[in-house]
């Protein structure tokens, strides 16, 4: 099997880029999890907002470096579509952060830490898939990989779809219910982003294979 290291030659520069992307996928996940369970009087969108801007430049970057570097074997368009899946990340999150301090008051008692949870495992799925592209990713662990994304997606739903119908069945305020459904929806964006960009990585694995 030719490796995709082979396929790029001897320049790992997109490697180490999408690698450093995903990193900051992880991290502002993480940081969503800090930001949850912090008081309400000390959350701000600093972390989320330096966490985008670096992934942001790290895909300009990407696109930078396809303009001038000549690629065989291997698609560029499905490099950017990777970076950008991966850009979608933590400016989803971001979102979902951005949603605390709209509403502190709305969210209070809405226990999202399963779901962020899920979320945490996503990204270290995806941070492995891009890390292992520079040794080789085979296709059988490209697979297994995505296969495990597309598991923490799906129970990702499930969490969603079951605090829906007990928030539905309770009393909560209308207002109350529309900001939690606004959020869980943000959240499970979240995890198709990260199984997006697992679908995407197994399939340059397998054009090289």
């Amino acid at each position: 099997m030719t490796s995709l290291q082979s396929l790029l030659g001897k320049d790992d520069q997109f490697f180490d880029l999408l690698a450093a992307s995903a990193a900051e996928a992880c991290d502002s996940v993480r940081a969503l999890g800090q930001m949850v369970a912090a008081p309400a009087e000390v959350r701000t969108l600093d972390v989320f907002v330096a966490s985008r801007r670096k992934d942001k430049i790290i895909t300009h970057q990407i696109g930078d470096l396809l303009c001038t570097t000549v690629v065989t074997s291997f698609e560029g368009d499905d490099i950017e579509a990777i970076a950008e899946a991966l850009y979608k990340i933590p400016k989803t999150a971001e979102k979902v952060a951005e949603r605390f301090l709209i509403a502190p008051a709305l969210a209070q008692g809405l226990d999202i830490s399963p779901q962020i949870a899920l979320l945490e495992q996503a990204t270290d799925i995806v941070l492995a898939m891009t890390r292992q592209l520079k040794g080789g990713l085979s296709l059988a662990a490209a697979r297994e990989h995505n296969e495990r994304l597309q598991q923490l997606e799906g129970e990702a739903d499930k969490v969603m779809v079951d605090m829906l119908r007990v928030m539905y069945a309770s009393t909560m305020e209308g207002k109350q219910v529309v900001f939690a459904k606004d959020l869980l929806e943000l959240l499970e964006d979240v995890a198709d982003r990260c199984r997006d960009a697992g679908l995407l990585l197994m399939r340059i694995v397998m054009k090289s294979a």
